[in-house]
C-alpha cells in the first residue's frame, strides 16, 4: 500500500509578538551594580588593612577616615574649607564658562573671530595651567583673585572648543533655511545656532568643570587658609594621612555632586532629543 503524503497542518494566521531587537547600547541606570562595586572597594579596603596588606603609611584604614571626617563635621571645620572651596569653584568657573561659551560661538560663527581666536585658543590649551599660578599671583595677589582667574582660565579653554565644536555641528541646510525665511542673525544664533550646540557644550560643562576641580585644590595649596587643597595639604605636611584621605574623599563627593547636577540640567535642556 502506497504512503500517502501527512495532511498539512492548517495554516496558523495569528501574529506572534516578537522581541525587540534595536536597543543598541541605549545607557540603562544601574543603582545596585554601582552600589556592590563601592561596597566590594571598600570591604577589600577593610580586609586589607585588617590583614595587614595595607600598611597604615600607605592607606590608613576607613574606620581612621571616617573618624577623620566625623571630626571635621562635629568641629564646624569642614564647612569653612568646603565654603571657602564652594565660593572659588563657583565664580571661577561661571566666570569661565561664561567667557568660553560666547568666545566658542563667536568663533563658530564667524569667519574673522575663527581666523584669530581659533588659533590662540589652540596654542594656549596645551600649557599646563597651573604653571601659570605664579603669574596670575603677581598680577592679582595671592588672595582670592589669583586662584578665580586659575580656575577661570582653566575652564574656558575646553569651553571654547565645545562650543565651536558644536556649532560646527549644527547643519548648514538648518541655517540658510532660517536665512531664506529672513530671520534675523540674532534669531539664527539663539533659535538654530544655540540649541544644535547645546548637546556639545554642556559636555564642555561637564569636562570644566573636572578641571576646575583640579586647578582649585592647586590654587589652594598656595596661601589659602581655608579650602578643600589647604586642608589637604596641611594634613599631608603633618602626615595626617587619615585626614588627608578624608579630604580627598570629600573632593570625590564634590566631583560626584557637581556631575549629578549638571546631569540634572542637561537631561532638562536636552529633553527634547
Amino acid at each position: 500500500m502506497a504512503d500517502r503524503p501527512l495532511p498539512t497542518p492548517p495554516a496558523d494566521d495569528t501574529p506572534r509578538p516578537v522581541p525587540y531587537r534595536g536597543g543598541g547600547f541605549a545607557p540603562r541606570r544601574m543603582p545596585l551594580v554601582t552600589g556592590l562595586f563601592f561596597a566590594l572597594l571598600f570591604g577589600l579596603w577593610a580586609l586589607g588593612s585588617a590583614r595587614g596588606w595595607i600598611g597604615p603609611l600607605t592607606l590608613p584604614p576607613p574606620g581612621d577616615v571616617l573618624a577623620a571626617l566625623a571630626r571635621l563635621i562635629e568641629t564646624g571645620d569642614l564647612w569653612r574649607h568646603l565654603s571657602a572651596s564652594l565660593m572659588r569653584l563657583g565664580l571661577g568657573w561661571a566666570l569661565g564658562a561664561a567667557l568660553g561659551v560666547a568666545v566658542g560661538l563667536m568663533v563658530g560663527l564667524f569667519s574673522l573671530a575663527r581666523a584669530t581666536g581659533l588659533p590662540l585658543v589652540t596654542a594656549l590649551f596645551p600649557i599646563p595651567k597651573i604653571a601659570l599660578l605664579p603669574l596670575f599671583i603677581i598680577w592679582f595677589g595671592i588672595g582670592e583673585p589669583s586662584k578665580v582667574a586659575t580656575i577661570a582660565f582653566g575652564v574656558f579653554f575646553p569651553t571654547v572648543i565645545n562650543t565651536a565644536g558644536g556649532v560646527a555641528g549644527v547643519p548648514r541646510s538648518l541655517i540658510s533655511m532660517g536665512q531664506s525665511f529672513g530671520l534675523s542673525s540674532w534669531r539664527i544664533a539663539t533659535r538654530i545656532v544655540l540649541p544644535g550646540a547645546l548637546p556639545a557644550i554642556l559636555t564642555g560643562f561637564r569636562v570644566s568643570a573636572s578641571i576646575g576641580i583640579i586647578l582649585l585644590v592647586a590654587a589652594e595649596m598656595i596661601g589659602a587658609e581655608y579650602g578643600l587643597g589647604a586642608l589637604v595639604l596641611n594634613a599631608g605636611n603633618l602626615m595626617r594621612l587619615d585626614l588627608l584621605i578624608a579630604g580627598v574623599v570629600v573632593l570625590s563627593a564634590l566631583g560626584l555632586v557637581v556631575a549629578f547636577l549638571l546631569g540634572l540640567v542637561e537631561k532638562r535642556l536636552l529633553r527634547w532629543r
